[in-house]
């Protein structure tokens, strides 16, 4: 674990990418409860991407220029416990009531650097971009 989180660390203050860490702030717009477009229901905070009721994703490190969330799969998830995760999410224009949409781009990682050398989501095509799948849209909860 030590040198896995040595190699992360060299990864990224050797790379010049703008990354943030779990316990900063994430961008208002992706916070929150939301409702996808399938009526799943899901909870993002700074430390938790939760697909409710089941697969929580916990956040190491977010990358906004890139834009995408590096997360650890909780161990209690129904499947790929404890294996990394990385998230990439894009907004929106003109898709109301959706304001952004995810993809999770690489769900089982061995480690954090296999999971960011994984090629990001198509976000020019965000009906295929996600592995030929659409990226899934995302809309605030109001309850």
């Amino acid at each position: 674990m030590y040198l896995k989180f040595c190699l992360l660390f060299l990864l990224v203050t050797t790379s010049g990418s703008p990354e943030k860490w779990a316990g900063t702030t994430l961008p208002e717009w992706i916070k929150g409860r939301f409702t996808d477009g399938y009526g799943n229901n899901y909870s993002v905070t700074d430390e938790l991407f939760f697909m409710e009721p089941r697969a929580k994703y916990h956040i190491i490190s977010w990358n906004e220029k890139e834009q995408y969330l590096l997360t650890r799969n909780d161990q209690k998830n129904p499947s790929e416990k404890g294996l990394y995760t990385r998230i990439d999410f894009m907004q929106f224009k003109g898709m109301e009531p959706y304001g952004w949409g995810f993809c999770l781009t690489v769900y089982n990682a061995e480690d954090t650097v296999s999971a960011l050398k994984f090629p990001q989501a198509d976000r020019d095509n965000p009906k295929k971009g996600c592995g030929g799948f659409p990226f899934s849209r995302m809309k605030r909860r109001v309850n």
